[in-house]
Order: structure tokens, then C-alpha cells, then sequence
């Protein structure tokens, strides 16, 4: 394998603790790379870091909290110099019909993955610019195009995009690049627990068949280190999802007439019910801000 331009650089992942963010920390320490761990749960975080085969740092951090993410850039940067990559990852995500969820969920979502991404590059872009660095913004299907019973975290994606869109032409003239995500399903513990809600599961089983699979975590973090070495503006995790790009526009009415058969079909059999967060992660999220049913 060629030597990564990653190895010997630090690099620092949110949401690290599981899923995506934890395969992704693998993946950069197979590569060489020092990497910062960012999360709720510090004691996944500290296990995930000793078992990497290159310097790793363990920080428990809300990335709605804009004092302990500058705190912990303040660490980063002590303990294993500035990062040269910064991967704002961390995300949760809760469904059911708008007019039921709970308000405190559907908000929390929207700073967590919009406002959270946001603070994380207020804090770690003095690093970036020092660095000539990337940032790499994770994003999804969802940015493309919104789904019914999804609105809070389609929002949020939707956001991410625009937002790194924004960012990335601010500093472009500072050296910094700003790429994009594109996520389709995957193997993760939200999407599984979204898996045994029987709206969500229909739903994507009704999406057209590359659309509906769920690919594995080492799938997509493949594309998405890969992006990164290359300094991507975009990465699609499957590659196919670049061909949604030209055709976003016609998405909202096919997703309407499907969402309007299907949905009426569904509430037949009795009213769908919120799902509050998905997931360990979201679990997790409801602990750490002593919101834990």
C-alpha cells in the first residue's frame, strides 16, 4: 500500500464512540494517522483509543458545547499537534410524524448535527489554517433529497450541506478545504434500531433497490478516507449516489407520491407513533444532557 498523506498527521473524528465515527478512527490508524477522539462516551472512546495501532486521544466532548470542543482543540493541539484533518461526524436522528414528535427530541437533533458540525469548525479552524487542512463534513442521502417521518434530521442534513458549501468558499483563500459526505444507509446502530420501526422499514423498503440496501461501516469509510487523502470537495459512500446530483430537483414529487400511497396504507393499520433518538447513540446523547428515559 502507498504511504497515506495522512500518516504522521493528527486528525480529529466526532461522534467516534460506535458506528461510522469508531470505523473511521480505525481506519485513519491503519493509515498512520494520530487521531482525536471526540464523543459522549468516554469510556468507548478511551477502549477505541488503546486498541488503535497509532497515537490516539480520547475526549469526552458535547459538540453542542462550543467551550469544551475549544477546550479539547486546546488538548489536540498540546498532545499531538494541530490537526491537518478535522471530521465533524457526530449525528443522531429520530422519527415519526412532525405533528408528534417531541419537540425537545426534533430540536435536539437539529443542534446536534447542524449547530454541533458548526461548533466544531468554529473550534478547530484556527488548527486548520495553521495546517493548510481539511474539513470534511458528514452529510447523507438525506441532503439530496428529504424523506417523510425524517423531518428533523433531513433538515439537518439538508443544513450541513449548505453550511460547508458556505465555508468552503470563506476559506478557500486561507488554504482550508471543505469537502462533503454523502452517506447513504448503513450498518449502524441507528439504522437498525430505525430497521424495527415498522413505518421507517416500509419506507425504505419502497425506495428504489440501490437506494434501500445498507452497506457496511468499512464500505463507507473506505470512500470517505479516501476523499480525504484527495482532498475531495465531495465523496459519495456507494459512488452511484453522485448520479442523484443532476436529478435532486424531481425527487420531492416522486417521494410525495410514494409517501402519499404508502402512508395512508400505514396509518390504516393504526397511528404511526415518534421513535424519540435512535439508537445507542441517541440513548447516549439523552444521558449525557440528563434526558434519559
Amino acid at each position: 500500500m502507498r504511504t497515506s498523506p495522512l500518516k504522521n498527521r493528527t486528525v480529529v473524528v466526532t461522534g467516534a464512540a460506535r458506528g461510522i465515527g469508531a470505523a473511521l478512527a480505525r481506519e485513519l490508524a491503519a493509515r498512520g494517522a494520530r487521531t482525536a477522539l471526540l464523543g459522549h462516551e468516554k469510556d468507548l472512546l478511551e477502549e477505541l483509543a488503546a486498541s488503535l495501532p497509532a497515537p490516539a486521544l480520547a475526549l469526552g466532548a458535547d459538540v453542542t458545547d462550543l467551550p469544551a470542543l475549544q477546550a479539547a482543540a486546546r488538548e489536540v493541539r498540546g498532545r499531538l499537534g494541530p490537526p491537518s484533518a478535522v471530521i465533524a461526524n457526530a449525528g443522531i436522528a429520530e422519527a415519526g410524524p412532525f405533528d408528534t414528535t417531541d419537540p425537545a427530541d426534533w430540536r435536539r437533533v437539529i443542534d446536534v448535527n447542524l449547530t454541533g458540525s458548526a461548533q466544531t469548525a468554529r473550534a478547530f479552524l484556527p488548527d486548520l489554517y495553521a495546517t493548510a487542512g481539511h474539513y470534511l463534513q458528514v452529510a447523507s442521502l438525506a441532503s439530496l433529497g428529504a424523506a417523510p417521518l425524517m423531518s428533523a434530521y433531513c433538515a439537518s442534513k439538508a443544513g450541513v450541506e449548505a453550511f460547508a458549501h458556505a465555508l468552503r468558499a470563506e476559506v478557500a483563500h486561507r488554504g482550508v478545504g471543505v469537502g462533503i459526505a454523502y452517506v447513504n444507509w448503513t450498518d449502524t446502530d441507528m439504522v437498525r434500531d430505525g430497521d424495527r420501526q415498522a413505518a421507517l422499514r416500509e419506507l425504505r423498503a419502497h425506495m428504489p433497490r440501490p437506494a434501500r440496501r445498507v452497506y457496511s461501516t468499512e464500505t463507507v469509510v473506505g470512500r470517505l478516507v479516501r476523499g480525504l487523502e484527495r482532498r475531495r470537495t465531495a465523496v459519495y459512500a456507494p459512488p452511484w449516489l453522485r448520479l442523484v446530483q443532476p436529478v435532486r430537483a424531481v425527487l420531492p414529487p416522486l417521494v410525495l407520491r410514494l409517501s402519499r400511497r404508502e402512508l395512508a396504507r400505514l396509518e390504516a393499520g393504526g397511528p404511526l407513533l415518534p421513535t424519540g433518538l435512535l439508537g445507542a447513540g441517541g440513548e447516549a446523547d439523552r444521558a449525557a444532557t440528563g434526558r434519559a428515559t
